[in-house]
């Protein structure tokens, strides 16, 4: 089960940095750090936002693998539609603030004038695809929380595939740049809205539909807020980690901020390609809560640490070996090649620090356990910004990467620390019930 869960969504997610990559490359032949800049801050200050509402997809998918194990499937029906309400609502509402948003991100990246400009290009059109985009959260969250990788993977890939296809395209050929890559990712997020409402709803069309009683249910959708409310809390937490560190950059110059944006893609690989055992241990360990199966359950996080650590180590050797070849090809500037290969070894480090946090994501997400995800975050924080800023003055670039990876093992240790508690706990309210 962990295999064919894990398998195809490591591939799936591959392709969402993979996208991050092309994007860089494409505005890399350019030859202007700039443009690298502007669209590293501007995607960063997108995910800032964007991500914070990654709730519609961890909230979605922990509360429908809980169901699944009841075998449910009007709860599971009833909690994608009360999604996709929230997504809809909170997707017109960023569109409306879009001015603010770009105000704001501005005013804490502080950007040269001419990475500012293109970082408004870029945002100011990304912007456009936030319902689709917040829909599809949830799309992928019943997806997962029933176990089904396979049409995960292939929504992925359809999603990605456009979204580079017409990056290429409209921002190298056409010659648009960063406003091409923004246009990509519009064009890319309407088709797998409608392609992906279309396999979910599918699935429920032999159970009817819940009522508009079930769907606004006081009790479900306090859980659900609370739930909701505390993995935004964590998200923005977590962005506000990336957010610190493309800032920095920024401070240390444009050369600086381009090549560890270049660096950051290989984090994002790693947490992405790890995305696939985070996924297997959603389902898994969520299915076994709502069953009431500690046996599953604790079956379920071995095997996913150790098989997220292996992927991890290998990960973090093949960035060694391979690293240089793929700084070149994602940049054509000399300095920049120069300045990301220095510091090199502390991005792929990030593979293996961030392992164990990437994987227990997975377990706490499927039991729904978001308060702990909360506090665990802001203690990393804290850990990341008070190194920062205290080895900063005389490491540079190097201790802000040095900061960044005690960030990441922070994260995971104090999780760890937290779950044999958590489990007892979790499992002995099950019984109760």
């Amino acid at each position: 089960m962990v295999m064919a869960i894990s398998v195809p969504m490591a591939f799936a997610s591959l392709s969402t940095p993979l996208l991050g990559i092309v994007d860089i490359a494409v505005v890399g032949q350019f030859g202007n750090a700039a443009l690298i800049g502007g669209l590293a801050i501007g995607s960063t200050v997108f995910g800032f936002v964007f991500a914070s509402f990654n709730f519609l997809r961890t909230g979605t998918s922990g509360l429908v693998a809980q169901a699944f194990g009841q075998d449910d499937i009007g709860e599971q029906q009833a909690v994608f539609w009360r999604a996709i309400v929230i997504a809809l609502v909170l997707g017109i509402l960023l569109i409306a603030a879009s001015q603010l948003i770009k105000g704001a991100g501005l005013l804490f990246m502080q950007p040269s004038p001419d990475v500012a400009e293109a970082m408004s290009t870029y945002l100011s059109i990304r912007l456009l695809s936030s319902p689709m985009a917040l829909v599809n959260f949830a799309v992928l969250g019943v997806l997962l929380g029933q176990g089904r990788a396979m049409p995960g993977l292939s929504l992925q890939f359809l999603l990605n595939g456009v979204n580079i296809a017409m990056s290429i395209w409209l921002g190298l050929a056409l010659e648009w740049g960063v406003a091409g890559v923004a246009w990509g990712t519009v064009i890319a997020e309407g088709i797998a809205v409608a392609t992906g409402m279309v396999v979910v709803v599918a699935r429920f069309r032999r159970s009817p539909l819940p009522t508009i009683q079930s769907i606004l249910n006081r009790v479900a959708l306090g859980r659900l807020f609370s739930i909701n409310r505390d993995i935004m809390i964590r998200s923005f937490l977590l962005l506000t980690a990336f957010a610190f560190f493309t800032r920095t950059g920024a401070q240390l110059g444009p050369v600086a901020l381009a090549a560890n944006a270049i660096l950051f893609k290989f984090f994002m690989v790693a947490s992405f390609f790890s995305d696939g055992f985070t996924t297997a241990a959603e389902h898994i360990c969520g299915r076994a809560i709502g069953a009431n199966y500690l046996p599953a359950f604790h079956r379920g996080v071995r095997l996913t640490l150790a098989w997220s650590m292996v992927l991890a180590v290998a990960l973090a050797l093949a960035f060694l070996f391979m690293g240089d070849r793929l700084i070149a090809i994602m940049t054509n500037a000399p300095d920049v090649r120069i300045e990301a290969s220095a510091y090199l070894p502390w991005a792929a480090l990030t593979a293996v620090s961030g392992c164990l946090a990437f994987q227990l994501d997975g377990v706490y997400i499927g039991a729904t356990w978001s308060r702990d995800m909360r506090n665990t975050m802001a203690l990393a924080l804290i850990s990341y910004l008070v190194i920062l800023f205290a080895v900063l003055p005389t490491l540079g670039n190097h201790g802000l990467w040095l900061a960044f990876n005690i960030f990441l093992l922070t994260r995971g240790l104090s999780m760890l620390a937290v779950l044999p508690r958590r489990t007892r706990k979790a499992f002995s309210e099950t019984a109760l019930r």
